[in-house]
Parts: C-alpha cells; structure tokens; sequence
C-alpha cells in the first residue's frame, strides 16, 4: 500500500521544529531610509558551523515537478543551515522529517506560498527543492567551507504527494 503524504499550509507555528519561515512579519517591522523603506528584520538567522566556514547565497533554478511525486530520499546538512526564498512569487513543496535514530521518519509536506522562503536548521531532514507548476529561482543561503555538509538518506518504500494545493 502506497504512503500517501498530505499537504499542509505553511506556518510558522507549523515549521518552528524545523526551522523559521521566512516571511514579512509585521512585528519584526522597522522603517528605515528616511521612512521610505520597512524593513522586516531577523527574520532567520543563517548558521554555519566549522573551521572557514562561511555563509553565501546563491540562485538556484528549480525544474517543476511533475505530480504524484515520489519522496525516496531525504537530506540534511549537519554543518549549516539552509534557506530557500522564492524570487519567482511562485508557490513551492517543502518536505521535512523528524529525526529517528539518526534516519528520517514520515515526511511532513507543507505548500510554501510566493511570498514564503524556509530556512533548515542545521541537522533538520528535508527533501531536496520542490518546485511546483513552472520553472522557479530560489535565493539560497547556504554554508561554504570545508567538511562534509550533506547526508542522504534513500527510503526502502517510497511516499507519494499527489497534486498539491495551489
């Protein structure tokens, strides 16, 4: 019997176990520049662990997924955390999983507005980008240095998300 997955909205009392949503927050809000400009600040704090490590951002272009989508693998990165924030104002998957003895339990699948980015914390299973509908760019900020930052974990049976909310 297949595992089918739900879809959840994204929240950031829903995530706060894995990480923080990054999103404009009107608590967090300031003026600046004059009064021209608001500036929703710390809205996630990057963490990257290690001799010469370094935070860096970066784009990365997500291809669409095609749907029911297979989760057969997890990652994490135990060194950094990782945050993805839509540049396309495209909606997006995010798959999380608590950690079990040092593999992934059950994915949980939230469905990221475009208005929404993510940041992992460091440790925290998550499956790969998911981008949804169309090709997306995503601003990255992510841990550079050296050290081994990536473990993968391949599920012996895979879970299923069948079309998501949009």
């Amino acid at each position: 019997m297949p595992h089918t997955l739900a879809v959840h909205p994204l929240t950031a009392a829903a995530f706060a176990h894995f990480g923080e949503v990054i999103a404009a927050d009107p608590k967090t809000m300031r003026l600046i520049n004059g009064g021209t400009t608001e500036r929703f600040h710390a809205l996630c704090a990057p963490d990257a662990a290690g001799h010469d490590a370094r935070i860096i951002l970066n784009i990365f272009r997500a291809q669409p997924r095609s749907f029911p989508y297979e989760i057969t693998m997890m990652e994490r990165h135990p060194l950094g955390s990782q945050s993805f924030s839509p540049l396309s104002g495209r909606p997006f998957l995010v798959a999380v999983s608590e950690d079990e003895d040092g593999r992934p339990g059950r994915p949980r699948v939230f469905l990221a507005q475009g208005h929404q980015g993510v940041n992992y914390r460091r440790n925290v299973w998550h499956h790969p980008l998911m981008a949804i509908g169309e090709t997306s760019d995503f601003l990255v900020a992510d841990r550079d240095g050296p050290g081994n930052n990536l473990q993968e974990f391949f599920f012996e049976n895979p879970f299923f998300i069948q079309e998501p909310l949009r």
